[in-house]
């Protein structure tokens, strides 16, 4: 069985597509499709048709990289108001020989989720903190394990109802089924998890084109978050106003001429283009450079507040990532705002260099990881082996009957 995983990153700016296969434990990429979207306005669905239309687009278009059809995917959901809720579940070992099966674990983590969300609330995924076997505490894998009490803490994640629903029916438009959710900063963390970001308390900063998240991590599981309403947007908006240029043109701008930090910009580059009047504009590097300058350290210093606000405690570690930290001499800003403890997130997958999949990719990871640790095997292949990671309720909502359950129920 070719076990072949697909994940939707649905922002404001674009759709992104990743396709990988897990082949002799290794993740290969298979595709990797940027297509523009419309109907999406910071992260959320505004006009369901055109965000069909969008996503349609992207899935066609790695079809036809891949050679099949797309109708099994991962996708990120909007993270407005999500919150992380630490929650424990407990049970007896009652096999004769009292030894942790993974059917025990499966069970307890059940156990922590139930009751967890209200009626605005719906349940996204959890994340494991640790388990424990009687008196022996915080194991990661407690199989085998000899005891009579089993105990687990799970971080559950729970976002508004009408952030999952409005993603879904769109795929659903489609024809596409949806097997798991999740959230951008959860791929984030699993594109570019290390060994010391699994030890400290670490901050991922990623700048979207509208939106900036910020997700704070202890010891690798997310625990707080929050989003800043600027991006890549406003950088272009700058260069669009100062140079009278249209906002195609600026956005060509800073992705194709201009650097992040002025450190190592030339006067002598210069940059010829049309403004809105027709008339001709030199631009130097320098001079661009220090206008998309000023705005990444504006961004990035509201991003080192809001991290201040949400946790009140100095970062260990700090990693900025999303498409506009692609740019040219960024780290140089980055080091000066968060000091040495701190780097960007390049994404290093061979087919992959751009830190705009950063999320998506992380959505395989992820899932892969989960699969992994349940000792599963499972495929988005129409046809191949299957089992159900979507329990199938009835619900007075007809527009969608799916109640995302614990990823590893029935």
């Amino acid at each position: 069985m070719r076990q072949i995983f697909t994940s939707i990153d649905i922002g404001s700016d674009s759709i992104k597509v990743v396709v990988g296969e897990l082949y002799k434990n290794k993740l290969n990429l298979l595709a990797a499709v940027k297509t523009p979207s419309i109907g999406i306005k910071k992260g959320l669905i505004t006009d369901g048709n055109a965000a069909a239309d969008s996503i349609k687009r992207a899935l066609k278009e790695a079809e036809e990289m891949i050679g099949f059809k797309i109708n099994k995917v991962l996708v990120n959901v909007p993270s407005y108001m999500a919150e992380f809720v630490v929650s424990k579940g407990e049970m007896n070992i009652e096999h004769e020989n009292k030894k942790v099966t993974l059917e025990d674990m499966e069970n307890v983590r059940k156990e922590s989720i139930k009751n967890k969300t209200v009626s605005e609330k719906e349940y996204v995924t959890d994340l494991v903190i640790d388990y424990s076997v009687d008196d022996k505490t915080k194991i990661s894998n407690p199989k085998g394990y000899v005891g009579d009490v089993l105990k687990v803490r799970t971080l559950v994640v729970t976002v508004p109802k009408k952030n999952i629903y409005s993603v879904v029916k769109v795929l659903e438009l489609l024809g596409v089924e949806v097997i798991d959710v999740s959230i951008g900063s959860i791929g984030d963390m699993a594109t570019f998890k290390t060994k010391e970001m699994s030890e400290t308390l670490t901050a991922i900063i990623n700048i979207g084109y509208e939106t900036t998240s910020i997700g704070i991590y202890n010891k690798g599981i997310i625990i707080k978050q929050s989003i800043l309403p600027t991006g890549g947007l406003n950088i272009d908006k700058d260069l669009s106003y100062i140079y009278k240029i249209s906002m195609k043109d600026a956005e060509n701008l800073r992705k194709n001429f201009a650097l992040a930090h002025k450190r190592n910009a030339n006067v002598d580059h210069v940059y010829t283009i049309q403004n809105k009047f027709g008339e001709p504009v030199k631009i130097n590097e320098v001079e661009s450079s220090e206008i998309i300058m000023a705005r990444i350290e504006d961004i990035l210093t509201k991003a080192r507040t809001e991290i201040n606000n949400l946790l009140n405690k100095e970062m260990e570690y700090v990693l900025v990532t999303g498409g506009v930290s692609n740019m040219r001499d960024f780290d140089y800003i980055v080091s000066d705002i968060f000091g040495k403890n701190s780097r960007i997130g390049n994404v290093k997958m061979l087919g992959i260099r751009d830190n705009v999949y950063s999320s998506a990719l992380g959505m395989i990871i992820h899932f892969i990881n989960e699969l992994k640790f349940n000792e599963k095997s499972y495929t988005m292949v129409e046809g191949a082996e299957d089992f159900s990671f979507i329990k199938k309720q009835n619900q007075n909502n007809d527009m969608l009957k799916k109640v995302f359950d614990y990823i590893w129920g029935e």
